[in-house]
């Protein structure tokens, strides 16, 4: 008994066809991205996300923002390139950084930043620190000028 029966021709020469297409477009891929603009893309952060300096002295010790800290057992320090990055490997780096907290206080998840991420503002960014306008609420600055 034959299992295998032949295939037709024109079924053979479609599946080279193919082939032979889907190979020749995978060729033409890298050449377009060697060529392309390269433009850091922006990602999504939580929204409850603080932007701090990061400083890994000896893991799980960092400096945020100056201030001793510690990374918690299973931290996540995301890349650039969003993969995940062990802290030793940034010992003695000071990196502009977007940070999460647990809740114990102790930062659970970091993204270090590229150049367009780090123009955009945070809560807690450096440029939102100063406020031009008046620290007092309405009623408090009205009770005072009278």
């Amino acid at each position: 008994m034959n299992r295998c029966t032949p295939q037709p021709r024109r079924v053979r020469r479609r599946l080279l066809a193919g082939l032979l297409a889907g190979a020749s477009a995978l060729a033409a891929l890298p050449a377009a991205a060697q060529t392309a603009a390269a433009t850091p893309a922006v990602r999504n952060f939580p929204a409850a996300a603080l932007r701090g300096e990061l400083a890994v002295t000896q893991p799980p010790a960092i400096l945020l923002d100056g201030k001793a800290e510690r990374l918690t057992p299973g931290a996540r320090i995301h890349g650039l390139d969003n993969l995940l990055v062990r802290p030793a490997a940034l010992v003695s780096q000071t990196l502009v950084v977007n940070y999460l907290r647990d809740g114990a206080g102790q930062v659970h998840e970091v993204w270090l930043l590229n150049s367009e991420e780090a123009k955009l503002k945070r809560p807690n960014s450096p440029s939102s620190w100063f406020s031009w306008g008046t620290a007092a609420p309405a009623s408090t600055a009205a009770a005072t000028t009278n």
